[in-house]
């Protein structure tokens, strides 16, 4: 009998011609994530098995894969030979003492001596027999047996089914670059773009020393708890602190917002060519604040010239993103009270529905060429 975790994938089977290039990244991703734990990673007919692992690090092993892409659900249990003694052996291991229960088969080898329906009803009845606090119902039981008779000649024994991450292996759909302030949204954007399989660096802007260090902080410890989805990341931390202080010197206070976006875009749009990277993402939502109008996107937008802008948060509202930073980690970090760049010289009433003609207006008052160079060389590199 040997201790095995077993995982199911989600939409790779979909793949037909290029399934191979999709299951090889899987297995790698998993084996990133299991660095420095004694495993090994075994393909076995449409699943993963992690064997030779030590029993202490089950939970350890179940907590690292939760977070891979691709994964439709993990169950840890037991490989045994497809012999009924040793599938009831295991099916005791896995079947508690007391309560409701029943056992479901998966006869995957169709040459095995009994049918499904024959080897539930047989382990059930020893179950029974063995466990006398135990009763069945196979309508709605507090637990389940599962057996699944492999075509190799092992039979695999859990006893529930854990839920994976879901969506596709990161780095079968290309590059990109997350925008990534102290907030809620940026870090939930960047783990819904990386689900469907795309890996990403991050760019951060600081306005130090208007904004203090604990600011930046708190932004590389989102960038490392997003980087546990994402197989790794870079993180370029950039200072804007002139190119603010240009603005509120020379332009209209109102469009400090607006101005300070399309700088931040010149620049990421820079490193991202740099990196590697096809697209930028951000975590805007559409109305949430006075820069996340379609006037104030458009605006954005227009100073972007070779590749797209992603905004996976659009249509969400402040709750369902809050529930999400939740469920992946980062929202006590966000919640943080340190401030970013965004609340430097920040106007009492800024413009909500930019003109392009009056932005640009504004942005002639000031050297945007020299700007963007000054900032890029400030830019330092976080391998994480």
């Amino acid at each position: 009998m040997e201790r095995v975790i077993i995982i199911r994938y989600c939409e790779l089977h979909l793949k037909g011609k290029n399934r191979g290039f999709f299951e090889r990244l899987f297995a790698v991703n998993m084996e990133r994530a299991l660095k420095g734990i004694k495993h090994e990673i075994r393909r076995r007919s449409g699943r993963y098995l992690i064997e030779g692992f030590d029993e202490d690090d089950v939970s350890l092993i179940l907590s690292k894969l939760g977070k891979v892409f691709g994964i439709h659900t993990i169950s840890a249990g037991y490989k045994v030979p497809s012999d009924m003694g040793d599938i009831y052996s295991a099916a005791k291991l896995v079947c508690p003492s007391a309560g409701t229960f029943k056992v479901e088969t998966h006869r995957a080898d169709k040459h095995f001596e009994l049918n499904s329906m024959q080897i539930s009803a047989q382990i059930g009845g020893r179950l029974l027999d063995e466990f006398k606090g135990l009763s069945v119902d196979v309508h709605d039981p507090e637990h389940i047996v599962y057996i699944d008779v492999r075509e190799d000649g092992t039979t695999l024994v859990f006893g529930k089914f854990i839920k994976g991450a879901g969506g596709m292996p990161v780095g079968s759909a290309g590059k990109g670059l997350l925008l990534i302030s102290g907030g809620i949204d940026s870090p939930v954007a960047g783990h819904m773009i990386a689900k469907r399989g795309m890996s990403i660096d991050c760019v951060h802007f600081h306005s130090y020393p208007y904004t203090n260090m604990q600011a930046r902080e708190k932004v590389t410890d989102l960038a490392k708890t997003l980087s546990g989805y994402t197989c790794g990341m870079t993180l370029n931390v950039v200072k804007v602190t002139h190119i603010q202080e240009e603005i509120h010197k020379k332009c209209n206070g109102e469009y400090m917002v607006t101005l300070l976006r399309r700088f931040m875009m010149r620049i990421a749009e820079r490193i991202a060519q740099n990196c590697g990277a096809q697209c930028i993402i951000t975590g805007e939502s559409l109305g949430q604040v006075a820069s996340q109008t379609i006037e104030g996107m458009t605006s954005s937008n227009a100073v972007i010239s070779e590749m797209p802008v992603l905004r996976p948060l659009c249509g969400f509202d402040k709750n369902e993103i809050i529930e999400r930073s939740k469920q992946i980690g980062t929202y006590d970090i966000s919640i943080q009270p340190y401030e970013d760049c965004c609340t430097v010289f920040l106007p009492k009433h800024p413009v909500t529905k930019p003109k392009l003609v009056n932005v640009l207006a504004e942005e002639a008052k000031l050297d945007v060429a020299t700007l963007v160079d000054e900032a890029l060389a400030t830019t330092e590199v976080i391998k994480l």
